[in-house]
């Protein structure tokens, strides 16, 4: 592989959903007829389809699980993909559920939530940082609860027909959407956030753009690119940072993990280089919830292809 073909490689993520129109409308539609429960049975066929006939599918998943369990034979493997597609099925379609039902048949839970009120109680803004684990958008939800408004980077890709939950209310949600396509990246809304005291929510897995804004980190035994937008932000707000990780506890059952606060000291610059210690308590902390929860981690690119831009 050439160089251009690794760049190529490496912006290739997409977050556009690998279902179609009219299979979208299908879920919804047996949701609002047959509720939660049936949408995840039919879930189950659908992923030993996508398993057993859709290797371009059936693959996105391929480098996060061949390092979460190294060393599995052929029939582990294609189970290990079962798996993992019916978890993230299931999760969309309670996130489906929660948009066209409600929040009836959902609970979700925090651990330390007294914790998160007061990092929110500081006064100077709080960056909380999750990744594509479990249901962020559950997570985004149940943050009412704070009491202060809430805005989340997420970038939309174009023709996504995979519904978010206000979409299906037809309101305007839990947060505001800042695009960090936008100009700047979103950089400038994003410290006005802060600075007014509010919370920004950033995935810190998976980073749009080149490597200016990126350190190598190791995680799963090798070398990956994560974004230091979030702890550049910290250091010029003195807003902490506070991991967080959504995931599914049991049937209708979802949790809200506070796993660490990191405090970034102020004023460390603009060198990516400078926040590489913070980016790396963060990958710790990820690679303690894909250990413990190995098929709710979503990031179906390869994270380890990292061919240097230059």
């Amino acid at each position: 592989m050439d160089e251009t073909d690794a760049r190529r490689d490496r912006k290739s993520w997409s977050a556009r959903s690998i279902g179609s129109r009219w299979q979208h409308r299908f879920f919804y539609a047996l949701i609002r007829l047959a509720g939660r429960r049936a949408a995840h049975v039919m879930v189950v066929f659908v992923a030993l389809y996508y398993v057993l006939f859709c290797p371009s599918v059936r693959d996105r998943a391929r480098p996060y699980l061949s390092r979460r369990f190294p060393g599995r034979n052929a029939l582990l493997r294609l189970w290990d993909r079962f798996r993992i597609t019916v978890e993230i099925g299931r999760v969309l379609v309670d996130r489906a559920a929660l948009g066209i039902l409600g929040p009836g048949q959902l609970t979700v839970r925090h651990s330390h939530r007294e914790d998160l009120l007061e990092r929110v109680r500081e006064g100077r803004g709080a960056i909380l940082l999750t990744a594509h684990a479990g249901c962020w958008q559950f997570a985004m939800e149940s943050l009412r609860m704070l009491e202060t408004p809430v805005s989340l980077l997420l970038h939309r890709e174009e023709g996504d027909v995979d519904l978010h939950i206000f979409e299906h209310r037809g309101d305007a949600g839990a947060f505001r959407i800042i695009d960090p396509a936008g100009p700047l990246g979103g950089a400038l809304e994003m410290l006005h956030v802060l600075k007014q005291g509010e919370v920004l929510c950033i995935m810190g897995d998976r980073a749009m753009g080149g490597d200016r804004s990126t350190v190598e980190v190791d995680f799963l035994g090798g070398r990956v690119r994560i974004p230091v937008t979030p702890y550049q932000l910290a250091s010029a707000t003195g807003a902490p940072v506070v991991v967080i990780f959504p995931y599914t506890s049991g049937p209708g059952n979802y949790s809200l993990q506070v796993a660490k606060v990191i405090r970034v000291p102020e004023d460390l610059g603009r060198a990516p280089e400078a926040y590489r210690p913070y980016a790396e308590a963060f990958i710790r902390e990820l690679e303690g919830f894909v250990e413990g929860r190995p098929y709710q981690f979503f990031n179906f690119f390869d994270m380890w292809n990292q061919e240097p831009m230059r």
